[in-house]
């Protein structure tokens, strides 16, 4: 885990062009001793040969392989642009991220950092950053930006005979996930969930709540409660507002009468269904019948920023929605045209990615992407 100090910031800088910014982070990068002079080149380099442009007005400059001997040390600087920084492409900067690393240790500092500032509506919160202290909160993942709901946060199938006992479980949950205590559990049992159709239940509660989090249940047998199937229950422990995003997924799927795909779909893919923002044509998310394959990253450094643009790139050609997810991170899956998620994946040497796409050229996406892996992604075979 990185640990970022104060010391590690600089706010309200300004620099002409993404030259001058790089080569800004790069003395400072030097004078504090992680790296020998002449990392510079490799970082102008390293943007020469591709954009290290994330998205959400966030970059993050780094080396060239050539230059991985002249660090000293991992670590990181961090330039905060108010006024922005024009990165090329129409795309402007607020916030630079420096990287020294050694090997593939970048990847982990990648994926610390591009994990946290994927979230939805953070630049906002970057271009608003007023001291060290609230940005390395933001950068340290301490300013909570997304609800909590991963595979830990789902029961499905679960033997239950009433409406209460899925209650107990769900709130189980999310207090195993130490989002919430006991005061939680106590008040949403007490209140008992509401029926939103469609056979979901919803139990919500603000009390002794420590982080946002959702958890999700279903019965292994057919339940009713008050003449109403029960189907499933998402229960939600309310810390901030960012449950608001995955309550309008369910709002839509209610309203385009598709709420059956909630029920269907596995653990695993559960939480980018009411995360992830794209939809296909038809109002619903990848479903079950779209068109999946899995394919291994062989590049030595794994899916760093230059390979993972390649493959964001590949995917930008097609209509398709196109999901991805890496089978040895046990993440859920990710919108995979976008590069910041895809970096957050932290995919290594040997792992394996399964895409799933949906649309009607699928199939072509899909076959687009096993080649361009298979080629190396701009890194050779």
């Amino acid at each position: 885990m990185l640990s970022l100090t104060r010391q590690d910031i600089a706010l309200n800088q300004s620099a002409n062009d993404k030259a001058a910014a790089i080569s800004a982070l790069a003395g400072e990068l030097t004078r504090q001793g992680l790296v020998a002079e002449g990392y510079v080149k490799g970082m102008l380099a390293r943007e020469a040969q591709n954009s290290t442009f994330l998205g959400s007005g966030i970059a993050i400059p780094h080396g060239t392989t050539d230059t991985r001997d002249l660090v000293n040390q991992t670590g990181v600087k961090i330039h905060h642009f108010p006024q922005g920084v024009d990165w090329g492409d129409g795309n402007t900067v607020y916030l630079a991220i420096g990287i020294a690393a050694k090997s593939d240790e970048h990847l982990g500092i990648l994926k610390q950092l591009t994990k946290v500032l994927s979230a939805d509506g953070v630049a906002e919160q970057i271009q608003q950053c007023s001291s060290e202290a609230a940005l390395i909160a933001l950068l340290n993942g301490e300013t909570q930006l997304e609800a909590d709901f991963d595979a830990e946060l789902i029961a499905l199938k679960f033997p239950a005979t009433d409406l209460l006992q899925l209650t107990a479980v769900a709130a189980g949950l999310i207090k195993n996930h130490q989002a919430a205590g006991h005061g939680f559990v106590a008040d949403v049992i007490a209140s008992g969930p509401s029926y939103l159709g469609q056979g979901l239940w919803l139990a919500k509660s603000r009390q002794d709540v420590s982080r946002t989090a959702l958890s999700f249940v279903t019965p292994s047998q057919n339940v009713t409660h008050q003449s109403q199937p029960v189907k499933g229950l998402l229960m939600i422990a309310a810390g901030n507002g960012t449950y608001q995003k995955p309550l309008k997924q369910i709002s839509r799927l209610l309203y385009q009468q598709q709420l059956h795909v909630l029920f269907e779909t596995e653990a695993a893919k559960l939480p980018s269904l009411l995360t992830e923002s794209e939809f296909t044509e038809s109002g619903s998310q990848v479903s079950a019948d779209a068109n999946t394959a899995v394919y291994q990253i062989r590049n030595a450094h794994g899916l760093h920023a230059r390979p993972g643009a390649m493959l964001v790139s590949v995917a930008k050609k097609f209509e398709a929605a196109i999901q991805v997810r890496n089978l040895q991170g046990g993440g859920a899956a990710v919108n995979a045209k976008s590069l910041m998620k895809v970096i957050a994946l932290g995919v290594k040497q040997g792992h394996e990615l399964e895409f799933t796409a949906e649309g009607a050229d699928a199939s072509l996406a899909l076959n687009a992407i096993g080649d361009a892996i298979a080629a190396g992604l701009g890194e050779g075979k």
